[in-house]
């Protein structure tokens, strides 16, 4: 029997905001997290901007012990734990240090983990100083520490994974979470992604040059989705989570729900038919958005509004060209479409789930988030929709059903619909 699944607690660690009453603020405000970096400058970038969230003492001191944060460089790391578990007290879940949780799984991407840990580690073996590593140089560095160390922290003896998926990571957690409980296999899944900060995770894309360099004395600017002149993507950082549970697990202890996820689809277009390892396939992006409608159980009539991937980059006219197919909807009736990464610039493999958090504040709180620095419609894509299609200013809005995709590097996709929980 497939079982309901449904979102009874988050958190988030993003540039704009950490913890959900400061980003659901921030996307109201359309605050943007977005700032120059002297560091990069210092190192010869072009781009000298970046999203990099803000964690005070105060919040470290809250969620690692003072022996934990010895050596702890890990940016990555901090943002995932910290947003994974504000998610599980936002659920009303409880630490137990002695209980293993055999029904709760946890299923928490990363792109890379603990960059400047490994740059330390680099530095010490070089010296031959091997012992100066450290406990916890192992934890920090590899992939699966961001679950490993959730794992730990709440008592999950159900699986206990990492997964990496480029900028699909987030969603995709989401959508893996989903399937294991739907299918009885776990009651409950913390998941999420997170991504670390700093030069030696962004200086890949600078060199690319696919990051915008003319905004370096006015970063708040820079991030420009959908947007007539914008020049690239901006690279950030953070971390989002969400505990999913089966609806009867949920009842029983009598838990917040957030919102309902009705199902979603993971595909890839095999960097063919145009797709590279840069590029979408056009034909795979449309069949993974058709049939996570159709896993849903969902009529494109239905869907409300679209959190796109849209990253500020020429690919983006690409994309709406890719939900218009992908829908097939009369121009009035379809639904309206934002995108976060006006105010955040784009987290890489940390971006699906910040913006899942995002998405399921809106159906949950009635309101649609604006795209900031929209200020010109790119002619490409005023040419397929409406400039209503495409709210600027943050507003009241009732929300039955979102989808929220995401598209990554190696020609990946994932897309998952979810709704106002009813009864």
């Amino acid at each position: 029997m497939r079982r309901r699944v449904v979102v009874t607690g988050m958190g988030v660690v993003s540039p704009n905001g950490i913890g959900l009453a400061d980003f659901h603020q921030a996307l109201l405000e359309m605050r943007s997290g977005i700032s120059f970096i002297p560091k990069l400058k210092e190192l010869g970038f072009s781009c000298q901007i970046g999203g990099t969230p803000e964690i005070s003492e105060a919040v470290l001191n809250q969620y690692f012990s003072p022996l934990e944060q010895k050596g702890l460089l890990a940016t990555g790391l901090i943002y995932g734990v910290i947003s994974g578990l504000q998610a599980w007290e936002d659920a009303k879940m409880k630490l137990d240090s002695t209980q293993v949780d055999f029904n709760t799984a946890v299923i928490f991407g990363t792109g890379i983990l603990g960059v400047d840990k490994l740059h330390e580690a680099f530095h010490f073996i070089d010296e031959k100083r091997v012992r100066r590593l450290g406990s916890t140089s192992v934890v920090q560095t590899m992939a699966s520490g961001i679950s490993a160390y959730l794992g730990g922290k709440i008592g999950a003896g159900n699986q206990v994974t990492t997964n990496s998926s480029a900028c699909t990571t987030g969603t995709e957690a989401l959508l893996m979470g989903f399937e294991r409980i739907k299918n009885g296999q776990a009651k409950r899944a913390l998941v999420g992604s997170c991504s670390d900060s700093g030069p030696y995770v962004w200086g890949g894309f600078d060199a690319l040059r696919i990051l915008p360099h003319q905004f370096n004395e006015n970063p708040t600017q820079a991030s420009k989705p959908l947007d007539a002149t914008a020049a690239g993507f901006v690279p950030s950082s953070g971390a989002g989570a969400m505990l999913l549970e089966d609806l009867e697990s949920a009842k029983a202890r009598n838990a917040k729900i957030y919102a309902e996820v009705l199902g979603g689809n993971i595909n890839s277009g095999a960097q063919r038919q145009g797709g590279s390892m840069t590029a979408p396939n056009p034909k795979a992006v449309q069949k993974c958005i058709a049939d996570a409608l159709k896993n849903a159980e969902i009529h494109p009539k239905q869907i409300d509004v679209i959190n796109g991937h849209l990253t500020g980059t020429k690919m983006d006219a690409m994309e709406i060209e890719n939900w218009k197919m992908a829908l097939d909807l009369k121009e009035t009736a379809f639904p309206k479409i934002n995108s976060l990464k006006g105010m955040i610039g784009h987290p890489l493999a940390a971006a699906g789930s910040i913006e899942l958090v995002a998405s399921i504040l809106q159906l949950h709180e009635n309101f649609l988030f604006g795209n900031r620095n929209l200020n010109e419609i790119h002619p490409d894509i005023e040419k397929l929709l409406s400039n209503e299609n495409f709210p600027k200013k943050s507003h009241a809005y009732n929300i039955e059903h979102l989808i929220k995709a995401s598209f990554g590097f190696g020609d990946v996709n994932a897309a998952v619909v979810l709704k106002k929980f009813s009864k």
